[in-house]
């Protein structure tokens, strides 16, 4: 009589891969403020101009798409898949890190990271006024304090900067990128089920091409550019704009949405964090403080994101 011995099986589950590829997009993700910042450089000290940078890296991002879906032989995106596209691609490719580019010159990477911390409930929001989905009062009520906090962090900034008792035109900005990014995330979450999500992002980059190459071409830098700088243009450009979506969208998929995107409220940490040894940022409470607080509006927010269900018709044979 043969026995047979089976081994112990150690291959990590779907829900565990998921989570941590769901890791590294976060992590990939929070660097986009630092990295931007040290491309652009600061208003005293400029480095690559906010449009080259916001033309380049969609440049970069393209032609790895390109490659990427002659590689999958991938279909050509519909007529009515088009324009939820080109959404994300103003959105996501131009708008977001346009706006972001120039606010980054004129504020640290984490002042940023706590107004760039709303970006999940103004998603939320935008997807329940696009998609015609009535969200409970509860989660308009936290978006309403998140929103509350962000305005106080900028206010107690400007005076502290002597700007008096006002938001700057920076934190205009990086409200404007949240919006845009919130907005470009819907277009793109619209045609993910029919396309899937790495096409997506890789068709936005792609249909960006005949705007971000010859852009890229007219704003190229004219002055010497430190090698810091463009290095952190290749990193927005094959990281943020393209390689984390393929970690992130994976990471969904896998280990859930719901449990995946919850590591998302560590994004604004990162960002915080990495700006210390690539920038030389300081850390301090107040920062750190308005950041938990915010993080903690998101959480329970999300938690209430989801839609109201719609009551099923009452039939008379299920009446009591």
């Amino acid at each position: 009589m043969t026995t047979t011995t089976t081994l112990p099986h150690h291959r990590m589950s779907d829900a565990t891969l998921g989570l941590w590829l769901g890791l590294v997009g976060v992590v990939v993700f929070a660097l986009t403020l630092p990295m931007t910042r040290l491309a652009t450089g600061t208003a005293d000290a400029p480095q690559l101009s906010p449009w080259f940078v916001t033309w380049a890296r969609a440049a970069l991002a393209g032609g790895l798409s390109a490659v990427y879906l002659l590689a999958t032989r991938s279909r050509l995106p519909t007529a009515a898949e088009r324009r939820p596209l080109l959404l994300s691609l103003a959105g996501n490719a131009i708008g977001y890190p346009l706006l972001l580019g120039w606010a980054l010159r004129h504020v640290t990477a984490s002042h940023a990271a706590v107004i760039t911390a709303l970006l999940p409930l103004a998603t939320a929001a935008v997807a329940a006024w696009l998609m015609h989905q009535r969200a409970r009062l509860g989660f308009w009520l936290f978006a309403v304090l998140g929103s509350a906090l962000v305005a106080a962090y900028s206010l107690i900034r400007a005076v502290q900067a002597g700007h008096g008792f006002g938001l700057t035109w920076a934190d205009a900005l990086l409200l404007g990128a949240v919006l845009a990014a919130a907005l470009g995330y819907v277009g793109g979450a619209k045609v993910t089920p029919s396309l899937g999500a790495e096409r997506v992002i890789s068709w936005v980059c792609v249909m960006a091409l005949p705007l971000t190459v010859p852009g890229a071409l007219l704003t190229w830098p004219e002055q010497p550019i430190h090698l810091s700088a463009w290095l952190a243009l290749g990193y927005v450009g094959v990281f943020s704009m393209w390689a984390g979506f393929f970690a992130w969208f994976r990471g969904l998929a896998l280990g859930g949405a719901l449990r995946v995107s919850q590591t998302q409220l560590l994004q604004p940490f990162v960002s915080i964090l990495a700006a210390v040894p690539l920038l030389g940022e300081s850390l301090d409470a107040i920062t750190l403080g308005f950041a938990l607080a915010v993080v903690a509006t998101v959480f329970m927010g999300r938690r209430m994101a989801a839609p109201i269900p719609r009551q099923p018709p009452s039939h008379p044979e299920n009446r009591p």
